[in-house]
């Protein structure tokens, strides 16, 4: 074997090493991550569509609440929702996102603007979206066209409850389709919003008060 054939081997066994290493580091910093801790569902997937309505004014509140257009959710909450959207692809369709974690400051906020229990959680007692356990969805279809689920987000009247009836077949079949998609992967539905999504194992997580930071 000449010199530059040793080089190379050498060379070639150092990037080895390197590599199988990098795994190694990888592997165990995941296994730091806990299932509740908060991540951006960005740095997880680019499957979805996102129309966060509380980083604008295009709301029922009228005010832009968050800094910046942002999904943060606990790592299991994220687990799940990327597996539902997998099931959506299958289909040609994906999930457009509302909503998201909520920190406590900015529920506080909300409940400056409107303290009205029907539309908005008492900082008091704190809600789902405040733990990173919720999600307030739609679905897009393979050109991006949203769905027609029958009434727009945040619509708060008894046309968006799953029990309203008085719908098109078609509307209600794409709210079943939505629903039971999102059960099968570990979520619960709210009766009067078609969009809100609870994971079940999120329930019991504490309130939090996360930021993140805006690029």
């Amino acid at each position: 074997m000449n010199s530059f054939s040793k080089f190379l081997l050498f060379f070639l066994l150092c990037i080895s090493s390197v590599n199988a290493q990098n795994e190694v580091y990888t592997s165990e910093s995941s296994k730091q991550i806990s299932d509740t801790t908060f991540v951006k569902l960005r740095d997880y997937s680019n499957d979805f569509i996102y129309d966060m309505k509380y980083a604008t004014e295009d709301n029922f509140l009228k005010a832009k609440v968050y800094d910046c257009a942002e999904c943060m959710l606990r790592l299991k909450t994220v687990k799940a929702l990327i597996a539902a959207n997998k099931d959506f692809l299958k289909k040609g369709y994906r999930i457009k996102l509302y909503d998201c974690y909520r920190p406590l400051d900015i529920q506080k906020k909300m409940w400056e603007i409107v303290s009205n229990p029907e539309y908005v959680a008492d900082p008091k007692k704190g809600s789902i979206h405040n733990r990173g356990g919720a999600v307030d969805i739609s679905l897009v279809d393979i050109t991006g066209k949203e769905v027609d689920m029958g009434t727009s987000f945040d619509f708060f009247g008894i046309q968006a409850s799953h029990n309203f009836k008085q719908l098109s077949k078609e509307i209600l079949s794409k709210r079943a389709y939505l629903k039971n998609t999102m059960i099968k992967n570990g979520f619960n539905s709210f009766d009067s919003e078609w969009w809100h999504y609870n994971l079940k194992t999120g329930l019991k997580d504490k309130v939090a008060n996360e930021k993140w930071k805006c690029d």
